[in-house]
């Protein structure tokens, strides 16, 4: 190159600046979004009525591994859903 930079490289290095100091925010973020989804589609199996359960009924194989790390994350050794077990 001779010294010019494409506008998505000049995006990409402004993205990256940005985002240095709050990276662990931002993760943070992520795994909290990602909690809450999760709550969201198991919230029937915790008795909570969900309106979207038959349409999130088909994610379950995908949200065991993630509801493995979150319950351990959470600090409990054992799922702690008796008709959902993971471990």
């Amino acid at each position: 190159m001779n010294g010019k930079f494409s506008l998505k490289q000049l995006v990409q290095l402004y993205e990256e600046i940005i985002s240095v100091n709050h990276r662990t925010e931002i993760a943070r973020e992520l795994r909290d979004e990602d909690d809450l989804f999760l709550f969201l589609c198991l919230s029937e199996t915790l008795g909570l009525p969900n309106p979207a359960y038959y349409y999130t009924l088909e994610l379950y194989p995908y949200m065991l591994e993630k509801f493995h790390e979150w319950h351990l994350r959470m600090g409990m050794e054992k799922s702690p859903l008796t008709g959902f077990r993971c471990c």
